[in-house]
């Protein structure tokens, strides 16, 4: 709303990385002006400029800065609040953040957390890790989560750690948002009880992915977009269907997807 309010007052704005992972939703802001950027070098001076979501690592607010860059911050509470805290942590632990290496949310709490730091995306990062804090000669360790990382995976990412940790101070963390953990468990349990699973959502959305994985794994699954990408042959050959959706995901998308199975049963 924010954004659309920039638009209409015909402002040159920029974003900073998509504002949500939902290709219409960002296919119409570039439509009414919004130009989205990868990054802050190819914002001209003294644009304006939209913080998503997901955030940014301090020197993206310094060169903003010295680039004279009206900000427009939306970073969400949550992952201001991880911000602060690594920030508060980082002078006596070194920092393990459980996220994916490449989503720019956990490489802004790296940016936050200093070089002593690593980001663990999957158990096999594990023992670089530890070889990190380790030669880092830190006994004090600092576990913090991406808020839309696996709970399941950050629950044994987190127990691995700790036995292969002894005589280490370690505080742990679990800084999953409260509605990507509910949503998890909401997936985990719907496809227990149905036939398919429809999860809705962007392709490159994190939380989405993980439901995806949550209900391939009880049952056959199908990961859209939007209703255009509906397998209907496919959904006809199981009689209960549950839906499930991300958490950026419209909810006219889910409306629409839930009409046309409505239609077909």
């Amino acid at each position: 709303t924010k954004a659309l309010e920039l638009i209409e007052n015909k402002e040159n704005v920029y974003c900073l990385g998509e504002l949500i992972h939902n290709k219409g939703i960002n296919a119409n802001l570039e439509k009414h002006g919004v130009k989205i950027v990868e990054k802050i070098e190819e914002v001209p001076c003294g644009a304006k400029l939209i913080i998503r979501a997901h955030g940014v690592p301090p020197e993206v607010y310094e060169k903003a800065r010295n680039n004279q860059n009206e900000l427009y911050d939306y970073t969400c509470p949550n992952v201001i609040k991880i911000h602060n805290q690594v920030k508060e942590n980082r002078q006596n632990n070194y920092i393990f953040i459980l996220g994916g290496k490449k989503h720019p949310e956990a490489i802004g709490h790296q940016g936050f957390s200093g070089n002593n730091s690593f980001i663990i995306e999957t158990e096999d990062d594990i023992e670089e890790a530890i070889s990190k804090l380790k030669n880092s000669k830190m006994k004090s360790l600092y576990i913090v989560a991406q808020t839309t990382f696996s709970v399941t995976k950050f629950e044994k990412i987190v127990n691995e750690i700790s036995e292969k940790l002894n005589g280490y101070e370690i505080e742990i963390n679990k800084s999953i948002c409260a509605t990507t953990q509910n949503r998890q468990a909401e997936a985990e349990e719907l496809s227990k009880k149905v036939d398919y699973m429809i999860i809705i959502g962007g392709k490159n959305s994190a939380n989405t992915i993980k439901l995806y994985e949550i209900s391939k794994k009880n049952c056959p699954s199908m990961h859209i977009e939007n209703k255009d990408e509906l397998n209907l042959e496919e959904i006809k050959k199981h009689n209960k269907i549950g839906i499930t959706a991300g958490a950026s995901t419209p909810k006219e998308n889910i409306q629409e997807v839930v009409q046309i199975l409505e239609e077909i049963k």
